[in-house]
């Protein structure tokens, strides 16, 4: 499996050997001991999601509180994907960066989210189902959001493609505003976490 951080800390990409037959294919999307290796730490599973989204469908940008907030390593099992990751934490040298992941069943391409960056997708297909492993469960009282249509943050949503958003993220907040109220995670509270991580699995 080969394994590598994009330009935004925390953020990674991982991709699994894709073993193709007549019979059609075989992939271990994830796998503990390249993600340990990859990272330092095991990933830590509290929960499992799975949503399956109609094409056009945009859940996020989603994160929540630090601490303990929520890391999610992030598979696509049927139809394709573009994955969005945006660095939210104020005060990171990466400050309002994004970078986006296409994902689908067929390259076995999976994406792992740090605690305190935000989350969003699009889905391009119909039936389009993401597969979350998630490190701790849902706490919705910690769960916060920003609008993914936030001008100042230029997600490159594709073109041609509708947009559909529930009530709660098109009502959420920009990035400005939510820093503003200080709803924002900060860089020194996440790197306190991750060395905590790094640190209790040694």
């Amino acid at each position: 499996m080969k394994a590598f951080e994009l330009s935004i800390p925390g953020a990674w990409v991982f991709e699994p050997t894709v073993f193709p037959d007549n019979r059609g294919q075989f992939a271990a999307p994830f796998q503990a001991a390249a993600f340990r290796e990859a990272l330092g730490f095991d990933l830590v599973l509290g929960q499992v999601n799975q949503s399956i989204s109609a094409r056009g469908v945009i859940r996020g940008v989603h994160f929540s509180d630090v601490p303990p907030s929520q890391a999610k390593y992030i598979s696509c099992a049927r139809g394709s994907l573009v994955d969005v990751i945006v660095d939210i934490r104020v005060g990171s040298p990466t400050f309002g960066a994004v970078e986006t992941v296409e994902l689908d069943p067929t390259s076995g391409r999976s994406v792992y989210i740090a605690e305190g960056l935000g989350h969003a997708f699009v889905a391009l297909e119909d039936d389009t189902t993401m597969t979350y492993l998630c490190s701790t469960g849902y706490n919705p009282g910690s769960e916060h959001g920003i609008s993914p249509l936030d001008p100042e943050l230029g997600i490159p949503w594709p073109t041609g493609v509708p947009q559909i958003l529930s009530d709660k993220d098109a009502a959420a907040p920009t990035l400005a505003e939510a820093k503003k109220t200080g709803l924002l995670p900060s860089w020194e509270a996440c790197q306190v976490l991750y060395r905590s991580q790094r640190e209790g699995q040694r």
